[in-house]
């Protein structure tokens, strides 16, 4: 048995676990810079936002960030493990899905000050194909001063770190002749303008000689939250003018590297009350896939 299966033993796993339930409650305000940035970044041409503007559904991601003191961040470039999250012994972290639902009777707008009330709800331990994986469910609650404007359960997978003798995971092909398309070019920028804006300091996302030669991935990570945030942009793009997203559950399928553009694909329903989404590699494989539900 080597030294990474050990870290996984009955043992370390109890401790892992002994964090559900643990609960966290943070405020923030939600202030028209960061919308400022991310309209930039995404390449939209909105309004100035000003107090009362709507955020767009996603861009709470923009707010709640960790700001962890520079001498408590890992080798990573995240936070050490521990405190609110479970100190998981598994080098690979990423994002790997979520599902909201957004109350169309209380948005949040620019001006708000809000309250996100936060839960561990489980904290699982899957052996797959590529090895030892831990994934931990974390359940969010947004508040403004109305109450409960949004619900997120948000997915994080911890893998273990890549070996040359690793399986390679079987592509899904990514369906083709979607009504509504977009093509990204992943270059350096756009990940770095994101991560800026999110201050995200995980290194996968910026340090080509760290992701390559430290984590085994072939290029810079495309952010997961991106992508997401890139596919709801869509919807806004094309669907009818004042359709509300109320609700976007979505699974990160495969990692999407720098290194080639990638395709944003969306596809209505007859009756115009949800949109399947998905984005696809160079090469045409799934690398995330999602419904939005719109009012």
């Amino acid at each position: 048995m080597d030294d990474q299966t050990r870290t996984l033993d009955a043992a370390t796993l109890a401790h892992l676990q002994s964090w559900i339930g643990k609960s966290e409650t943070l405020h923030d305000d939600i202030t028209a810079a960061p919308v400022r940035g991310l309209a930039a970044t995404l390449d939209r041409d909105d309004p100035l936002p000003a107090p009362g503007t709507t955020l767009a559904p996603l861009w709470h991601w923009l707010y709640f960030l960790p700001q962890h003191r520079q001498s408590q961040l890992g080798p990573d470039g995240h936070a050490m493990r521990g405190g609110f999250l479970p100190p998981v012994p598994l080098p690979r972290r990423m994002w790997a899905g979520g599902r909201l639902i957004w109350l169309p009777q209380n948005p949040l707008v620019v001006g708000d000050a809000v309250e996100r009330r936060s839960r561990i709800e489980s904290v699982t331990h899957k052996t797959g194909r590529s090895g030892e994986m831990v994934f931990v469910l974390v359940r969010h609650e947004i508040h403004n001063a109305t109450g409960l404007a949004l619900t997120e359960e948000h997915d994080i997978v911890y893998r273990a770190a890549a070996t040359p003798t690793d399986p390679a995971p079987t592509p899904i092909p990514a369906e083709t002749g979607a009504a509504w398309q977009r093509e990204i070019v992943p270059d350096d920028v756009l990940l770095f303008r994101y991560s800026a804006l999110t201050f995200n300091g995980h290194r996968i996302h910026y340090d080509r000689q760290y992701v390559t030669q430290v984590e085994g991935y072939p290029g810079l990570i495309v952010h997961g939250p991106l992508i997401a945030t890139l596919l709801v942009d869509l919807v806004r793009r094309h669907a009818p003018a004042g359709a509300f997203v109320r609700s976007f559950n979505f699974k990160a399928v495969r990692p999407t590297f720098d290194l080639h553009p990638f395709r944003l694909s969306g596809q209505p329903s007859p009756d115009g009350k949800s949109v399947r989404l998905w984005a696809q590699d160079h090469e045409g494989w799934l690398t995330m896939q999602g419904v939005a539900e719109l009012a």
